[in-house]
């Protein structure tokens, strides 16, 4: 079924994710029921979005009445039953299989047949989620970037059981909720949280390593960071962003792709990250991550060497232009909407296939050649779709 303004869209998750996902549906025109079991967590919700709609009223952006409309549009429950007439439910929790088959079980109960039942998953399978479900064909996941409101990208992923043309239908909404859908397979991490995995694991990799040169400690995760940002081009080095997400979830996302391809080497998490989520270093958000963010604090400086920043930069993005390729050799998503993805999804300074064909696709392959040598690990196999753009050159179209 297609899904206009009249019908209601139900949240499962009044977190961070949750409650941005309702505000993006209540400012497209749609009645919003936000559930979550923890009464505070709604309570939290409720004020933060009452604080976010002051300031958009502060700086003009949204008026008073249009600001009281939307605010009137979310509704906060604390019981699944009040998300029945839904004609969309989409889960925003925590990234657990058995917690998400249980809530997607239940609500199936709840609604009618023809509610979709989505999931807000960032790598889990849908297949897996579906399963769960006696009416499995409803089931696709539809995965937003944090903070839903302001980043663009959606990744909307059919299962091997989701109705055809459910997809479509997805994508045209996410469309209509002033957003940028990309079409992906139901593989570990979909776009995004599979194609930038080198970004933190290369760059852990490098920092664990001295033939470089390299500072250890902050000044250390500066250099890898100075050298992506001013060298690369990136707007966040992959130590601020890995703060900024919490080394908690990040090492938990990292951790779920490797299991998931039968712990591939280019998936291997770093044991670094794992020292710092269990102690507690989990970044901005404890005060003390990569870097130490208390007020007493200083600064480590960054060691602004020319040549070994961009050797830096050659590694990471050559393995990172690596993932894309070998994420349209197996059919992840299309070429158009990987460089989307990774454009829109992770603000990268250009798409990964046209970075790749700047600098050469025989020069990608040159280097990972080079580390495999050096390293002896499966961990840097070029995808055999880079070995034909290799030889191909300039006359590589996709």
């Amino acid at each position: 079924m297609s899904i206009s303004l009249k019908d209601k869209i139900g949240i499962v998750g009044a977190g961070a994710m949750g409650s941005g996902i309702a505000q993006v549906a209540a400012t497209a025109g749609h009645n919003v029921a936000v559930y979550d079991s923890n009464k505070e967590a709604l309570v939290k919700a409720e004020k933060g979005l009452k604080s976010i709609l002051s300031r958009l009223v502060e700086k003009g952006r949204l008026s008073e009445n249009e600001s009281a409309q939307l605010f009137d549009r979310i509704k906060w429950v604390s019981s699944l039953e009040a998300l029945s007439e839904s004609s969309l439910i989409i889960e925003a929790i925590v990234e657990r299989i058995d917690i998400k088959k249980e809530v997607f079980s239940t609500l199936e109960n709840i609604v009618n047949k023809e509610c979709i039942l989505a999931s807000n998953t960032s790598s889990l399978s849908i297949a897996s989620i579906a399963s769960a479900c006696k009416i499995n064909s409803r089931v696709i996941g539809i995965h937003f970037f944090n903070p839903a409101p302001l980043m663009p990208l959606v990744e909307i992923i059919p299962g091997i059981t989701t109705q055809n043309g459910l997809a479509d239908k997805m994508l045209d909404l996410m469309r209509t909720w002033g957003k940028m859908p990309v079409l992906v397979k139901d593989t570990p991490g979909f776009i995004v949280n599979r194609v930038a995995r080198p970004f933190y694991g290369e760059a852990l990799r490098i920092h664990e390593e001295s033939w470089l040169g390299i500072p250890d400690g902050e000044a250390g995760f500066a250099t890898i960071d100075w050298a992506m940002k001013e060298i690369g081009g990136f707007k966040m080095g992959p130590f601020e962003l890995m703060d900024y997400i919490g080394n908690d979830v990040n090492y938990a996302v990292t951790e779920s792709v490797f299991a998931a391809f039968y712990f591939d080497a280019r998936y291997r998490p770093s044991i670094t990250q794992r020292r710092y989520s269990e102690a507690g270093w989990l970044g901005r958000k404890s005060g003390r991550g990569y870097y130490d963010y208390t007020e007493s604090a200083s600064k480590k400086e960054a060691l602004k060497d020319e040549v070994i920043g961009r050797k830096i930069v050659n590694r990471i993005v050559s393995m990172l232009i690596n993932e894309a390729v070998n994420a349209v050799y197996l059919k992840i998503a299309s070429p158009a909407d990987l460089e989307l993805a990774m454009t829109k999804g992770v603000n990268y300074p250009k798409g990964l296939l046209e970075w790749g064909k700047e600098m050469g696709f025989d020069h990608v392959l040159k280097e990972l050649n080079f580390l495999q040598e050096e390293y002896v690990e499966d961990r840097y196999r070029p995808s055999p779709l880079l070995r034909k753009w290799a030889k191909m050159g300039v006359d590589v179209e996709w």
